[in-house]
């Protein structure tokens, strides 16, 4: 900013200096006009002046230039500094938080080592202790054990002054004499064994089948009646458990299905014969241990929400189904009621699984008989339609299926089929007699269904079916493999005096119209619940 003043000053003295000389030459060209000379001079000094008062403004305007300039400079490098300043002051913040995070974890180390040590150290001692211990046994066995042998030498040496023997004579005559009675006894086992098991060798064969059977069977039943969910931690079992049980009971109440936490580490066990109702629950599940917002209002809300999710899953399993079976043109309705097979069973065997492969057999079947394997492949598929129906129905599966299939436009032979594979009506068509024959191989494999199951299944629906059908009942569940009967009433409706009325009048039929093992407890619920929203 000084050259920038010291070439202003100079721009000005040259510009004072040429109007000077300016003036001169005028002054000398008129030097004999004194009039004209006078003149001259005052206008140059006037000039002179003004030039002055004009170098001085230019010089002012030049010095607050540059103080305004030099200001701006410092303010500008004061922020620099500033901006420096906090950066780096927040790296020290960092590397401090980084050095503390550090010496906390290394005091955590500490303190579990130190831990550690004191339970080694803990372990060395009982070692030690057990050690001193078993030392001590030893020393006993081998004081008592010379003490034995020091008593069978004198046993043997009475033995032998008694029998006239020596040790060695006695050992081989005793020895000779039980090889021979040990060789007739095995002779005489021998062929008793072998005419044993010739007479029951037929009947042990059919055992081993049946328990294979019985065995395979059962392990069905288990996969169509629980279900396992598996847990992060055994922490999370209180949060679904809830303040004295609340949440498992809005879970069971929502849901219908048995909720059962015991030791089983990191898992939780979901009971319920229906496996849709067994699905939405360990999906409602997952999804509330994930979000981790766990209480009865929210319990609702994604019970519900998981319920019609499921809905829409249903219908993606149907049409995948028909899709990968190359059928087309089925009603929506009875794709989505192929879906609903996946998730039930017949005699413990997988409706869908079973349905695909009555399809299969059917078209190959149909295919070398010269028939329409497509139309036998439909017929195969729907043919146990009437087994999964939103509602229940007094007519048979059979019959339902085939109602079923005529009111969402199937082929009337694929109709006939279907009511007629359990011979409730007459055979029109030809698929008819191959769909009843694919259904008979389908489940004729050993193990492939359980008689039991499907009564098990039944006395279950008839259950809740009889508690419904009082008045009052909003919902019921049976759980615990039909031990418990859980009845929702209408709060509105029932009082606490009628519920205990409700639950004896509910055991009492059970006890008149059902044949059960065991007892069945009757629970009867109860709950008011007012909610409002602010908003």
């Amino acid at each position: 900013m000084d050259n920038t003043l010291w070439i202003a000053v100079a721009a000005i003295v040259a510009v004072v200096a040429a109007v000077v000389g300016l003036l001169i030459g005028r002054a000398l060209a008129l030097r004999n006009n004194r009039e004209a000379e006078q003149k001259l001079r005052e206008e140059a000094e006037k000039q002179l002046t003004e030039a002055k008062a004009a170098a001085e403004k230019i010089i002012a305007d030049a010095q607050r230039t540059a103080e305004q300039t030099k200001k701006d400079k410092m303010l500008e490098a004061k922020e620099h500094f500033l901006q420096l300043k906090s950066k780096h002051e927040a790296e020290v913040a960092e590397r401090i938080k980084k050095a503390q995070e550090r010496e906390a974890g290394l005091k955590q180390q500490q303190a579990e080592i130190s831990q550690r040590s004191a339970e080694l150290s803990k372990k060395e001692k009982e070692i030690e202790a057990l050690r001193e211990n078993l030392n001590r046994q030893l020393e006993q066995v081998n004081v008592k054990s010379q003490q034995l042998q020091k008593s069978h030498e004198i046993f043997v040496s009475k033995l032998e002054q008694i029998s006239g023997l020596s040790k060695e004579d006695a050992k081989k005559e005793l020895m000779e004499s039980m090889t021979k009675a040990a060789e007739a006894e095995a002779l005489s086992l021998t062929k008793a064994i072998i005419d044993e098991a010739k007479t029951k060798a037929n009947k042990e064969a059919k055992k081993i089948i049946i328990q294979t059977i019985q065995r395979t069977a059962a392990e069905n039943a288990i996969e169509n009646t629980v279900s396992v969910f598996n847990l992060d931690s055994d922490e999370q079992k209180g949060q679904i458990i809830g303040r004295e049980g609340r949440n498992i009971r809005a879970l069971e109440a929502a849901t219908g299905c048995e909720f059962v936490v015991d030791d089983t580490p990191e898992a939780i066990i979901i009971s319920g014969y229906d496996p849709i109702r067994r699905e939405i629950a360990r999906l409602s599940l997952q999804r509330l241990v994930a979000d981790g917002r766990i209480h009865p209002a929210r319990i609702e809300e994604v019970v519900a929400k998981t319920k019609r999710q499921l809905e829409e899953h249903i219908l993606e399993i149907g049409e995948r189904t028909v899709i990968d079976l190359g059928i087309q043109g089925m009603h929506q309705e009875l794709v989505r009621y192929v879906g609903r097979m996946r998730f039930r069973s017949s005699y413990g065997q997988n409706l869908l699984q079973h349905s695909r492969e009555v399809a299969n057999l059917c078209a190959t079947m149909a295919a070398e008989l010269g028939l329409n394997p497509k139309l036998a492949k439909r017929a195969g598929l729907l043919h146990d339609i009437g087994k999964v129906p939103d509602e229940e129905s007094e007519l048979s599966h059979a019959l339902l299926g085939a109602k079923l299939c005529e009111k969402y436009g199937e082929h009337p032979a694929v109709v006939n089929a279907v009511g007629a594979h359990h011979d409730e009506i007459e055979m029109k068509y030809v698929i008819s007699p191959i769909v009843q024959a694919c259904d008979a191989i389908s489940g004729a494999r050993p193990g492939a269904r359980r008689e039991m199951m499907e009564g098990y299944l039944q006395r279950i629906k008839d259950l809740e079916n009889l508690a419904q059908s009082f008045e009052g009942v909003e919902k019921a569940y049976a759980i615990q493999a039909g031990r418990e009967l859980r009845v929702i009433v209408e709060a509105d409706k029932v009082d606490d005096k009628r519920s205990e009325e409700l639950s004896f009048a509910i055991s009492q039929k059970i006890e008149k119209e059902m044949t059960y093992p065991g007892q069945v407890k009757v629970t009867v619920i109860r709950e008011k619940r007012s909610v409002s929203i602010a908003r």
